[in-house]
Protein backbone atom coordinates (compact mmCIF):
# COMPACT_ATOMS: atom_id res chain seq x y z
CA UNK A 1 0.00 0.00 0.00
CA UNK A 2 1.24 3.34 -1.26
CA UNK A 3 0.91 6.09 2.08
CA UNK A 4 1.30 9.19 1.69
CA UNK A 5 2.39 11.45 4.53
CA UNK A 6 0.90 14.67 2.90
CA UNK A 7 -3.32 13.01 2.96
CA UNK A 8 -2.51 12.26 7.06
CA UNK A 9 -1.68 15.77 7.27
CA UNK A 10 -4.84 17.39 5.21
CA UNK A 11 -6.72 14.97 7.37
CA UNK A 12 -5.95 16.22 10.59
CA UNK A 13 -6.31 20.07 9.18
CA UNK A 14 -9.86 18.76 7.73
CA UNK A 15 -11.18 17.04 10.78
CA UNK A 16 -9.48 20.32 13.36
CA UNK A 17 -11.49 22.67 10.70
CA UNK A 18 -14.59 21.05 9.77
CA UNK A 19 -14.47 22.48 6.15
CA UNK A 20 -12.35 22.36 3.44
CA UNK A 21 -11.98 26.23 3.10
CA UNK A 22 -10.99 26.39 6.66
CA UNK A 23 -8.44 23.33 6.09
CA UNK A 24 -6.81 24.84 3.49
CA UNK A 25 -6.27 27.91 4.98
CA UNK A 26 -4.73 26.07 7.48
CA UNK A 27 -2.08 24.34 5.63
CA UNK A 28 -1.44 27.39 3.09
CA UNK A 29 -2.91 25.51 0.12
CA UNK A 30 -5.62 26.47 -2.46
CA UNK A 31 -9.32 24.86 -1.72
CA UNK A 32 -9.63 22.99 -4.87
CA UNK A 33 -5.97 21.49 -4.04
CA UNK A 34 -7.66 20.85 -0.56
CA UNK A 35 -10.86 19.56 -1.91
CA UNK A 36 -8.80 16.49 -4.32
CA UNK A 37 -6.96 15.35 -0.76
CA UNK A 38 -10.47 15.07 0.42
CA UNK A 39 -11.36 12.96 -2.33
CA UNK A 40 -8.40 11.02 -2.18
CA UNK A 41 -8.81 10.43 1.64
CA UNK A 42 -12.41 9.21 0.97
CA UNK A 43 -10.99 6.83 -2.03
CA UNK A 44 -8.14 5.50 0.95
CA UNK A 45 -10.44 4.79 3.60
CA UNK A 46 -13.91 4.10 2.28
CA UNK A 47 -15.50 6.63 4.03
CA UNK A 48 -16.79 10.21 3.34
CA UNK A 49 -15.06 11.70 6.13
CA UNK A 50 -16.93 15.16 5.96
CA UNK A 51 -20.81 15.15 4.94
CA UNK A 52 -22.72 18.34 4.06
CA UNK A 53 -25.53 18.55 6.62
CA UNK A 54 -26.91 22.12 5.87
CA UNK A 55 -24.71 24.80 5.37
CA UNK A 56 -22.01 23.01 7.64
CA UNK A 57 -19.79 19.76 7.09
CA UNK A 58 -20.02 17.36 10.01
CA UNK A 59 -17.70 14.37 10.13
CA UNK A 60 -18.51 11.30 10.09
CA UNK A 61 -18.55 8.57 12.76
CA UNK A 62 -15.29 7.18 11.62
CA UNK A 63 -14.28 10.42 11.55
CA UNK A 64 -14.58 11.35 15.36
CA UNK A 65 -13.47 7.73 15.98
CA UNK A 66 -9.95 8.31 14.18
CA UNK A 67 -9.62 12.05 15.29
CA UNK A 68 -7.34 11.80 17.92
CA UNK A 69 -5.08 9.28 16.34
CA UNK A 70 -4.57 10.97 13.12
CA UNK A 71 -3.98 13.82 15.17
CA UNK A 72 -1.49 12.21 17.30
CA UNK A 73 0.16 10.26 14.24
CA UNK A 74 1.14 13.67 12.74
CA UNK A 75 2.60 15.19 15.57
CA UNK A 76 4.45 12.61 15.81
CA UNK A 77 5.54 12.84 12.10
CA UNK A 78 6.51 16.29 12.70
CA UNK A 79 8.94 14.97 15.62
CA UNK A 80 10.47 12.63 13.49
CA UNK A 81 11.18 14.73 10.44
CA UNK A 82 11.65 18.17 11.59
CA UNK A 83 15.35 18.86 11.99
CA UNK A 84 15.60 21.40 15.15
CA UNK A 85 13.77 19.68 18.12
CA UNK A 86 13.43 20.95 21.92
CA UNK A 87 14.21 18.75 24.36
CA UNK A 88 12.91 18.86 28.22
CA UNK A 89 15.60 18.54 30.48
CA UNK A 90 13.22 17.77 33.00
CA UNK A 91 11.48 14.59 31.45
CA UNK A 92 14.74 13.35 29.38
CA UNK A 93 15.29 9.90 30.22
CA UNK A 94 18.09 8.73 28.42
CA UNK A 95 21.79 7.14 29.07
CA UNK A 96 24.97 8.72 28.41
CA UNK A 97 27.90 7.00 27.64
CA UNK A 98 31.41 9.00 28.10
CA UNK A 99 35.14 7.50 27.58
CA UNK A 100 37.75 9.92 28.99
CA UNK A 101 40.96 8.77 30.49
CA UNK A 102 41.29 7.91 33.91
CA UNK A 103 42.76 11.81 34.59
CA UNK A 104 40.20 13.49 32.70
CA UNK A 105 37.56 11.59 34.30
CA UNK A 106 38.79 11.76 37.91
CA UNK A 107 39.09 15.75 37.70
CA UNK A 108 35.83 16.18 35.21
CA UNK A 109 33.58 13.94 36.03
CA UNK A 110 32.34 14.69 39.52
CA UNK A 111 31.03 18.35 38.14
CA UNK A 112 29.96 16.42 34.60
CA UNK A 113 28.28 14.71 36.74
CA UNK A 114 26.65 16.85 39.32
CA UNK A 115 25.67 19.40 36.65
CA UNK A 116 23.90 16.06 34.39
CA UNK A 117 21.70 15.56 37.52
CA UNK A 118 20.77 18.91 38.64
CA UNK A 119 19.59 19.85 35.24
CA UNK A 120 18.29 16.76 33.85
CA UNK A 121 17.25 14.02 36.75
CA UNK A 122 16.21 11.43 34.39
CA UNK A 123 19.41 11.18 32.68
CA UNK A 124 21.95 8.50 34.21
CA UNK A 125 26.17 8.81 32.66
CA UNK A 126 27.92 5.57 32.00
CA UNK A 127 31.72 6.92 32.47
CA UNK A 128 33.80 4.08 31.03
CA UNK A 129 37.52 3.85 31.11
CA UNK A 130 39.58 3.71 27.55
CA UNK A 131 40.06 0.55 25.97
CA UNK A 132 43.63 -0.88 25.88
CA UNK A 133 43.30 -0.63 22.13
CA UNK A 134 41.61 1.13 19.28
CA UNK A 135 37.63 0.36 19.15
CA UNK A 136 34.96 1.25 17.40
CA UNK A 137 31.94 1.95 19.72
CA UNK A 138 32.39 5.84 18.90
CA UNK A 139 30.86 4.73 15.19
CA UNK A 140 28.87 2.17 16.57
CA UNK A 141 26.59 4.28 18.45
CA UNK A 142 28.10 2.81 22.27
CA UNK A 143 30.11 5.46 22.97
CA UNK A 144 28.64 9.42 22.95
CA UNK A 145 31.13 11.28 23.81
CA UNK A 146 35.14 10.56 24.35
CA UNK A 147 38.24 12.21 24.86
CA UNK A 148 41.49 11.96 22.04
CA UNK A 149 44.92 13.48 22.35
CA UNK A 150 44.24 13.56 18.94
CA UNK A 151 42.44 15.22 16.14
CA UNK A 152 40.26 12.32 14.62
CA UNK A 153 40.87 11.98 10.90
CA UNK A 154 37.99 10.07 10.23
CA UNK A 155 35.48 12.01 8.08
CA UNK A 156 32.51 10.87 10.57
CA UNK A 157 34.12 12.10 13.72
CA UNK A 158 33.31 15.49 15.14
CA UNK A 159 35.83 17.72 18.05
CA UNK A 160 36.17 20.30 19.82
CA UNK A 161 39.68 21.52 21.06
CA UNK A 162 38.92 22.41 24.73
CA UNK A 163 43.13 23.28 25.32
CA UNK A 164 46.39 21.79 25.68
CA UNK A 165 47.99 20.36 28.62
CA UNK A 166 52.13 19.89 29.89
CA UNK A 167 53.49 17.38 31.38
CA UNK A 168 55.11 17.77 35.24
CA UNK A 169 56.73 15.40 37.30
CA UNK A 170 54.86 14.15 40.41
CA UNK A 171 57.22 12.93 43.51
CA UNK A 172 57.19 12.23 46.93
CA UNK A 173 57.76 15.37 49.52
CA UNK A 174 61.42 15.27 50.64
CA UNK A 175 62.69 13.52 47.20
CA UNK A 176 66.09 14.31 46.24
CA UNK A 177 64.96 15.41 42.69
CA UNK A 178 63.71 18.24 45.03
CA UNK A 179 66.89 19.53 46.29
CA UNK A 180 69.12 20.93 43.87
CA UNK A 181 68.73 22.20 40.24
CA UNK A 182 66.57 20.00 38.33
CA UNK A 183 68.71 19.45 34.92
CA UNK A 184 67.61 16.79 32.27
CA UNK A 185 70.64 14.39 33.62
CA UNK A 186 69.02 14.40 37.50
CA UNK A 187 66.30 13.59 36.07
CA UNK A 188 67.23 10.72 33.81
CA UNK A 189 69.24 9.06 36.18
CA UNK A 190 66.11 8.80 38.47
CA UNK A 191 63.62 5.76 38.61
CA UNK A 192 60.72 6.01 36.66
CA UNK A 193 56.78 4.63 36.29
CA UNK A 194 54.96 5.07 33.39
CA UNK A 195 50.97 5.55 33.15
CA UNK A 196 49.98 2.92 30.41
CA UNK A 197 46.87 1.10 29.65
CA UNK A 198 48.92 -1.62 27.29
CA UNK A 199 51.88 -1.80 29.98
CA UNK A 200 54.43 0.31 28.25
CA UNK A 201 57.59 0.90 29.59
CA UNK A 202 58.18 3.41 27.25
CA UNK A 203 56.74 7.45 26.03
CA UNK A 204 56.98 10.05 24.41
CA UNK A 205 59.46 11.46 27.04
CA UNK A 206 62.18 8.46 26.53
CA UNK A 207 62.11 9.86 22.86
CA UNK A 208 63.01 13.78 23.96
CA UNK A 209 65.58 12.42 26.43
CA UNK A 210 67.14 9.88 23.56
CA UNK A 211 67.50 13.33 21.50
CA UNK A 212 69.83 14.48 24.51
CA UNK A 213 71.65 11.62 24.18
CA UNK A 214 70.23 10.67 27.89
CA UNK A 215 68.23 7.00 28.64
CA UNK A 216 66.16 6.87 31.60
CA UNK A 217 65.75 3.94 33.99
CA UNK A 218 61.66 2.68 34.16
CA UNK A 219 61.16 0.01 36.85
CA UNK A 220 57.37 -0.12 36.18
CA UNK A 221 54.06 0.90 34.46
CA UNK A 222 50.93 1.80 35.79
CA UNK A 223 47.08 1.10 34.10
CA UNK A 224 46.15 4.24 35.66
CA UNK A 225 47.40 7.53 36.85
CA UNK A 226 46.05 7.52 40.18
CA UNK A 227 48.11 4.43 40.77
CA UNK A 228 51.31 6.03 39.18
CA UNK A 229 50.81 8.89 41.61
CA UNK A 230 50.80 6.69 44.86
CA UNK A 231 53.38 4.67 43.49
CA UNK A 232 55.22 8.05 43.24
CA UNK A 233 53.94 9.19 46.79
CA UNK A 234 55.02 5.62 48.50
CA UNK A 235 58.50 5.21 46.72
CA UNK A 236 61.29 7.31 44.89
CA UNK A 237 59.27 6.71 41.74
CA UNK A 238 59.03 9.38 39.57
CA UNK A 239 56.07 9.99 37.36
CA UNK A 240 55.32 12.18 34.89
CA UNK A 241 51.80 13.61 33.94
CA UNK A 242 49.34 16.19 32.25
CA UNK A 243 49.55 19.23 34.68
CA UNK A 244 45.69 20.53 34.50
CA UNK A 245 43.80 17.43 34.95
CA UNK A 246 45.87 15.69 37.73
CA UNK A 247 45.96 19.22 39.58
CA UNK A 248 43.30 18.23 42.15
CA UNK A 249 44.96 14.73 42.64
CA UNK A 250 48.44 15.43 43.14
CA UNK A 251 47.33 18.62 46.08
CA UNK A 252 45.34 15.62 47.68
CA UNK A 253 48.16 13.31 48.12
CA UNK A 254 50.37 15.92 48.97
CA UNK A 255 52.82 15.66 46.31
CA UNK A 256 55.45 17.38 44.81
CA UNK A 257 55.08 18.95 41.68
CA UNK A 258 58.16 19.85 39.71
CA UNK A 259 58.93 21.34 36.27
CA UNK A 260 59.74 18.43 33.18
CA UNK A 261 63.62 19.47 32.92
CA UNK A 262 63.05 18.41 28.57
CA UNK A 263 60.88 20.48 26.04
CA UNK A 264 58.19 18.64 25.63
CA UNK A 265 54.89 19.74 22.87
CA UNK A 266 51.83 20.54 24.48
CA UNK A 267 49.21 17.73 25.35
CA UNK A 268 45.89 18.99 23.24
CA UNK A 269 42.48 17.90 24.70
CA UNK A 270 40.01 16.95 21.97
CA UNK A 271 36.14 16.32 23.12
CA UNK A 272 34.99 13.76 20.27
CA UNK A 273 31.96 12.47 18.69
CA UNK A 274 29.82 10.86 16.48
CA UNK A 275 28.43 13.47 13.15
CA UNK A 276 25.22 11.36 14.00
CA UNK A 277 24.47 13.55 17.04
CA UNK A 278 25.08 16.72 15.48
CA UNK A 279 21.15 17.55 15.25
CA UNK A 280 20.88 15.57 18.77
CA UNK A 281 19.42 18.46 21.12
CA UNK A 282 20.15 16.61 24.20
CA UNK A 283 23.47 15.04 22.80
CA UNK A 284 24.01 19.00 22.26
CA UNK A 285 23.35 19.19 26.18
CA UNK A 286 25.62 17.31 26.99
CA UNK A 287 28.52 18.33 24.82
CA UNK A 288 28.06 22.13 26.48
CA UNK A 289 28.14 20.74 30.21
CA UNK A 290 31.54 17.90 29.55
CA UNK A 291 32.96 21.75 27.76
CA UNK A 292 32.11 23.61 30.60
CA UNK A 293 33.57 20.99 33.25
CA UNK A 294 37.08 20.39 30.84
CA UNK A 295 37.17 23.98 30.46
CA UNK A 296 37.21 24.60 33.94
CA UNK A 297 39.79 22.16 35.07
CA UNK A 298 42.48 23.70 32.17
CA UNK A 299 41.71 27.14 33.37
CA UNK A 300 44.73 28.70 35.34
CA UNK A 301 44.64 28.18 38.97
CA UNK A 302 43.38 30.89 41.10
CA UNK A 303 46.19 33.01 43.04
CA UNK A 304 46.60 32.29 46.86
CA UNK A 305 44.43 34.57 49.12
Amino acid sequence: MHLDLNLLTALDALLEEGSVAGAAARLHVTAPAMSRSLGRIRKATGDQILVRSGHTMVPTAYARAVRAQVHDLVQQAHEVLAPEREVDLRTLDRVFTVRWHDALAAACGPALVAAAHREAPGVRLRLVAESGSDTPELRRGEVDLESSSAEPTAPDLRHLLIGADRLVLAVRPGHPLSCGPLTADRYAAAEHVTVSRRGRLRDPVDDALGALGLERSVIAAAPATATALHLALDTDLVVSVPEAVTRGARRELGLLTLPLPVDMPPIPLHLVWHRRYDNDRAHGWLRDLAQAATRAVFAPPAAPG
